[in-house]
C-alpha cells in the first residue's frame, strides 16, 4: 500500500503569521495555486481513495485532487490539526507577551505539554497514528491523505517509531511525502517534496 501525505497550501492565516490550530480558515492566493499543482503532480496516479481533513484549508487542496484523479474525499475529524487552545488565532509574535510561560514550554517542544484548552503533541500522535492505522486497514493500494503539517509530522514520528520529543523534520505547505506499507513493515518513499512547487513557490510558514 503506497499512501501520499499531503500538507494543505498555504492558509490565509499561514501567509500573516497567525496560529490556526482547528480553526476553519481557508487557503491564500498561493495555497490555492499549490493546491493546483499538488493535483497535477498526482493527476497520472491510481488514486483508490483521498482522505482529507474536514477544515476548509485541508479539503480544498484535496478538492483539485479528486477533480484530477476521479476519487471522492472522505473527511475524517482525526486528521484536523492540533487543537492550539489558547494559541489559536494569535499572532506568533504576540504569544510570547500574551503567554510567555506557556509559549517557552510548547518552544521548548515537550510533547507532554497541554496548550492551556488544547491538546498536547502526545495526543497528537496518538490520534494520528489512530486514523492512518484505520486507513492501512482500509485495503487500498493508493490513498492520499491531505491534513495538516503538526499532524502529519506526529503521524510520521508514529510510523517511523521516532522518539516523542524529537522534531527532526518540518513540513512545507503543499509538500508530498510517500510511505510504502509492506507485509508488516513501514519504508519512507520521499519527505517533504516540493519540486512540483517550483513555479508557484513555497510559502515559508511555521507548522500551526
Amino acid at each position: 500500500m503506497l499512501i501520499y501525505l499531503i500538507r494543505h497550501g498555504e492558509s490565509a492565516y499561514n501567509a500573516e503569521g497567525r496560529i490556526q490550530g482547528q480553526s476553519d480558515v481557508p487557503l491564500s492566493e498561493l495555497g490555492r495555486r499549490q493546491s493546483d499543482a499538488v493535483a497535477d503532480a498526482l493527476a497520472g496516479d491510481a488514486v483508490d481513495a483521498i482522505y482529507s481533513s474536514p477544515l476548509r484549508r485541508a479539503l480544498e487542496t484535496a478538492q483539485p485532487v479528486a477533480s484530477r484523479t476521479g476519487t471522492p474525499v472522505v473527511t475524517d475529524p482525526r486528521l484536523m490539526e492540533i487543537d492550539a487552545g489558547v494559541f489559536q488565532d494569535r499572532l506568533r509574535a504576540e504569544l510570547a507577551e500574551r503567554y510567555p510561560e506557556e509559549y517557552r514550554q510548547w518552544l521548548s517542544g515537550d510533547p507532554d505539554f497541554t496548550i492551556p484548552g488544547g491538546e498536547s503533541r502526545r495526543d497528537l500522535m496518538v490520534r494520528g497514528g489512530d486514523v492512518l492505522l484505520a486507513i492501512r486497514r482500509a485495503g487500498y493500494e493508493h490513498a492520499v491523505v491531505v491534513s495538516h503539517g503538526g499532524l502529519l509530522s506526529a503521524v510520521l514520528k508514529v510510523l517511523l517509531d521516532i522518539p516523542a520529543h524529537r522534531h527532526p523534520f518540518r513540513l512545507e505547505n503543499g509538500s508530498i511525502s510517500r510511505i510504502e506499507y509492506t507485509g508488516g513493515s513501514v519504508k519512507l518513499l520521499s519527505l517533504n517534496e516540493t519540486h512540483h512547487l517550483r513555479h508557484v513557490g513555497l510559502a515559508g510558514t511555521g507548522d500551526l
